[in-house]
């Protein structure tokens, strides 16, 4: 999953690629409506890639959770942000059954399922991506096993 370029902004509905920098901030673009729009300095900008949700083992990243949520989910949409906050939290406690329910509150899963929802839709959720890294190992390792094969 690629969540490096993907922001949310407080105050803004929706989630941003990060399009290009300037001396005020960033042009940004909505993944959904593809409007582009300045994101100022004064702008509480948040990448995907930096937010993490607290368990009680320790903090999971986002692309992590949203991945489980794929696999659990098998692709399709969970329910809707706007459910009531019991059913959120139950839904997030099959999806995440360690997270610690103190300190991630029912507003932090509705932007998770929120942001999910918007993701699969859009197919940005990608599982392939660990497949691929490793993939890229084993071709290193071949490399070095077939120079060392030559000497």
């Amino acid at each position: 999953m690629y969540l490096k370029d993907i922001l949310s902004i407080t105050g803004q509905a929706g989630l941003y690629k990060l399009v290009s920098q300037t001396k005020t901030g960033l042009i940004v673009e909505n993944v959904e409506t593809k409007n582009r729009i300045p994101a100022f300095s004064t702008s509480k900008v948040s990448a995907l890639e930096d937010i993490a949700i607290y368990t009680y083992d320790e903090d999971m990243p986002l692309a992590d959770v949203l991945r489980k949520m794929y696999e659990k989910l098998e692709g399709k949409s969970a329910i809707s942000h706007k459910s009531s906050a019991d059913d959120l939290k139950d839904f997030f406690s099959t999806m995440m059954p360690n997270y610690d329910k103190e300190r991630v509150y029912v507003s932090d899963i509705k932007k998770v399922v929120n942001w999910y929802n918007l993701l699969s839709r859009l197919d940005l959720i990608k599982l392939d991506e660990e497949k691929t890294e490793e993939k890229d190992n084993v071709t290193d390792a071949e490399i070095v096993e077939d120079e060392n094969s030559d000497k």
